[in-house]
């Protein structure tokens, strides 16, 4: 739906989604009626690549009368997005599995799909979401505080349930897990260990194998959580700087050490930049500072550090090492102090000028 459409959550894992090549190549012929006036876009991804790292979209202009979208391999699931260029609201979501050969008519509004009963399905069900959407639409016109805490987040919240109830009554149906990737969330702690094994061993198996990790990945942020207290000693790791050379939280023992957890997505660790960079020249000769970027890419992360002109070293978190794991962050930005012996002296969450009183206090 709406929300899922180009992005998604950060912390799944991309795995292996493809089968046996014994299928022909997969395709879905789209004749819809906005085609003859409205630019759409036509989205995909494996269905494995939950996080869109290798999401490809192609431009369907005004005047085209059908377009078949192909899939790049015989053995791969993919999901797939019809929306319109202009009207962020509509779209369609759809599941392509090997061999299959989808005709997808109608419109934006009211599509039909045939060659396939699991879309066929689906469709009932987003439609049904279309005054949700709507209404969503709506209040992005006017949105405030309040209206996107009494009214927008409520409104989501309805759409979601409508999905998820279908999932509640069907628990050996692959639709469900598909759904159930859409809306997340809540959903999967409460809906995921009701479907059948055959169901998180059938086509969709990946998204399966993501909650999986998910799961583990959460006992592991829990235990994490505990260890991280002021006064403990700081989990020592090794990353990558800028230039690729690799850098260890303890070769800086001895010296006073801000860890920045910020990402180039992360609109309030922005913001603060420039109060971050007026503290680090005021105390750099007394403490290092080290950018940890979390849940970002290594492009869009070295590009910030250029744009905004960050002096201090920086190092990227991987899914390979994940420091933002390790330290168990749970927003950003995350400021945490570790004094020269090695020991975390001062953690703060979110932008502010507390940091920064402190590190004129202990500088003072």
């Amino acid at each position: 739906m709406k929300k899922n459409l180009l992005t998604m959550l950060a912390g799944t894992a991309l795995l292996c989604a493809c089968q046996p090549a014994t299928q022909s190549t997969g395709s879905i012929d789209i004749e819809l009626d906005e085609m003859k006036g409205d630019t759409l876009i036509v989205g995909s991804y494996l269905i494995s690549d939950l996080k869109q790292n290798n999401l490809k979209a192609d431009t369907v202009l005004p005047g085209q009368t059908t377009y078949t979208y192909t899939a790049e391999t015989d053995s791969c699931v993919y999901k797939v997005f019809v929306v319109s260029a202009g009207e962020s609201g509509k779209g369609i979501v759809l599941a392509l599995l090997p061999g299959e050969q989808i005709k997808l008519t109608g419109s934006l509004n009211d599509w039909q799909v045939t060659g396939s009963s699991l879309n066929a399905t689906y469709a009932s069900i987003q439609k049904a979401c279309l005054p949700y959407i709507e209404k969503m639409d709506s209040l992005e016109e006017i949105m405030t505080n309040d209206i996107y805490r009494n009214e927008y987040l409520p409104t989501w919240h309805q759409m979601d349930s409508l999905q998820a109830d279908y999932v509640r009554q069907h628990p050996d149906d692959d639709l469900s897990l598909f759904i159930l990737e859409e809306i997340r969330g809540k959903w999967i702690d409460e809906l995921y260990p009701t479907l059948t094994e055959r169901v998180k061993n059938g086509p969709f198996a990946p998204i399966a194998q993501a909650f999986e990790k998910g799961f583990q990945r959460r006992k592991i942020f829990e235990a994490n959580k505990k260890k991280i207290v002021e006064g403990t000693e700081a989990p020592d790791f090794t990353l990558n700087d800028l230039q690729g050379k690799p850098f260890t939280l303890s070769s800086l023992r001895g010296k006073y050490v801000v860890m920045d957890f910020w990402a180039s997505w992360c609109g309030a660790c922005i913001q603060e930049m420039p109060d971050m960079k007026k503290y680090y020249e005021k105390h750099k000769d007394k403490m290092q500072m080290v950018g940890i970027a979390c849940n970002d890419k290594e492009k869009d992360w070295k590009a910030a550090v250029e744009k905004h002109e960050i002096p201090w070293l920086h190092v990227r978190s991987t899914d390979d090492s994940d420091v933002s794991l390790l330290y168990a962050i749970q927003a950003y930005p995350t400021k945490i102090v570790v004094d020269p012996e090695g020991k975390i002296a001062k953690i703060f969450v979110g932008e502010g000028p507390a940091l920064y009183e402190y590190l004129d206090k202990l500088f003072h």
